[in-house]
Formats: C-alpha cells, structure tokens, sequence
C-alpha cells in the first residue's frame, strides 16, 4: 500500500478538531491538526464558558482550549500552523496542498473548519463581541437573567434563541428588518404570541454602545427612518452563519451549506470525515463539537484499518 505522511490529517483546531487529534493520537495514528489561526477557533469568543461537562466553575473558552491541546499534543499528535489551500483524493489517499507550498498525504481527513457568524458589520459590533454582543443565547444568555436583552434576525434559529432567552427574562425585543419571520410557521407562531417577547418588524440596529459592556442600541425604523436609541444590556445576532466548506465543494451539503454525514461522521467523500459547526447539526455547542470529533477520530481509524485490510472482523 502507498505510504503517506501521517495517518490523519485534521483540518481545525476548534474543540472539534483539538478533540479529533487526541482520539486519533491515542488510537495510535501518527496524526496531524493543521490551523492557519488560533488553537481554539470559536470557543475564543467564548468568555465564561459554564455548561461543559466537568467543570463547576466558568472558564473562559481559551483555557478550555488550551488544556485540550496539551491534552492532544500529550498522546501525541502534530500541530502545524499552515493554511491549507486545497484537498483532493486520488485513488484512496489525499494530498493536502499547504499555503507554505508543501504538500501532506493522509489515509483520512477531518474536516473541523466551523463556521464564520455573519455579522451586522455595525458600530460596536465587533468592539462589544463577548461584553453584551453574542452569537450564541445557550452559551452566553443565563448572564443576563431578569435583564433587557435584544434579538436579532428572522429565521429558525433567531426564533429558537428568543424562546429560550424568553425563559431567563420577561424583557426580550426582537428586532428583524422585513415585515415577517422567515422562520418556519410554527416557530414564527410561539414567539409572535410568547408575552415575554416584543417583535418590532420593519427595524434594524444601527449601532451598538457601550463603555466596557453593552448600554444601549440605536435602531432604526425602516418604515419611518426614524432613529432612536434604547438602553440594554446584551444583543443576540442570529442572521446566518457561513460554514467553511470551499475546500470539498463536491461534498454532499445541505440547503444552509452545511456538509451531511452519516452516523459516523462520514461525508458522501470515502475517507472524509467532518464534525463540528461545518457539518448539518441540529445543536451546536461546545461539547457537542468535542463529541463529534471523537467519533469522527474513531470511524477514521477503523477506515484506516480497513484500508490496510486490518480491520477486526
């Protein structure tokens, strides 16, 4: 069989790819996590992280992401700062091309690039990002209980995150730009008759201030152009992510983009696996992310068995 540079090459150093190179490592694959950024990928916004499995007391999503990459890095698996800029599978390996010009061949990949947020591309957006301004109501709403807190967006998962952020508070205002949900009908419904939610239709935020935290937003009327500004203490953006998926676009996706596996992780790619916010999830959050890199990391090792016709049968 061809020899290749390392087993398993994982694309992400998120808590999905972190978790993904220790169970690799410790399947005893020589395993390689390449990240352009920073270790960690999106649990970085995170500033106290409380629901993790394990931990009584928040953490901040660095820490947690750096305890996971001694942790990989212990059982041993590579860490390579490099971009990747292209993939492709010939016969049953695959040649990873990296931004420095050198290239990577690998049995089995995975894929744990995550999503980009979109973003309002507002003033004090990107300045309050994880001091009021967040992306994620399950992760960051029970700081804010009893408080004012603004929603913004339209869709499946802006309704979702006000219905749960109604459960911490009575003072809930969602904000969405056209003059209806886009959310499916039944979501659209509970939170347009739910009296801990205020809808304003035909609005947008403007702006975002603050001094070290969230104050107020400026919203404006679209109907109106009326500006006026109203004090809170948190805005939840919910207007669509972006999976990072450019480098499989043969990989069977979903409407959103998302990639679709099967129960092990797997993409209609043989040897391809994915896990985390890039793959078709119904719930994303930290430990879910982790879980789908460990299996993952498994289904790779058992493919890579099969390849060398050691599988256990």
């Amino acid at each position: 069989m061809q020899r290749v540079d390392t087993d398993l090459v994982i694309i992400g150093a998120g808590p999905a790819g972190l978790t993904a190179a220790q169970y690799g490592a410790r399947a005893n694959l020589r395993t390689t996590l390449i990240e352009e950024m920073a270790i960690g990928g999106q649990s970085l916004l995170i500033d106290h992280l409380e629901n993790y499995p394990g931990y009584v007391e928040p953490r901040s999503g660095f820490d947690l992401a750096q305890d996971m990459y001694r942790q990989a890095e212990k059982f041993g698996a590579q860490f390579l700062n490099d971009s990747v800029t292209a993939l492709r599978k010939e016969n049953d390996i695959f040649v990873i091309s990296l931004g420095s010009g050198n290239t990577l061949t690998a049995y089995a990949v995975v894929l744990a690039t995550g999503a980009k947020h979109r973003t309002l591309d507002v003033p004090g957006e990107a300045e309050f990002s994880g001091r009021g301004v967040s992306y994620c109501a399950t992760c960051d709403g029970p700081f804010f209980k009893g408080k004012k807190m603004f929603v913004v967006g339209g869709g499946d998962a802006a309704c979702d995150e006000a219905q749960f952020l109604s459960k911490l508070s009575d003072q809930i205002v969602m904000v969405h730009r056209r003059d209806r949900f886009r959310a499916q009908k039944a979501l659209a419904e509970r939170v347009l008759h739910n009296p801990a939610i205020q809808v304003r239709f035909n609005h947008r935020i403007v702006e975002i201030k603050g001094d070290t935290k969230v104050r107020s937003v400026v919203l404006e009327n679209l109907l109106t152009g009326e500006r006026y500004e109203e004090a809170t203490e948190a805005v939840f953006i919910f207007v669509g992510s972006i999976p990072q998926t450019a480098l499989v676009p043969e990989a069977e996706k979903d409407e959103a983009g998302y990639i679709i596996t099967d129960q092990r992780m797997e993409s209609s790619i043989k040897g391809l696996f994915v896990a985390g916010d890039v793959r078709a999830t119904p719930f994303r959050q930290v430990v879910v992310a982790a879980g789908e890199g460990a299996i993952a990391a498994h289904s790779a090792a058992q493919y890579i068995d099969e390849l060398k016709g050691e599988a256990y049968r």
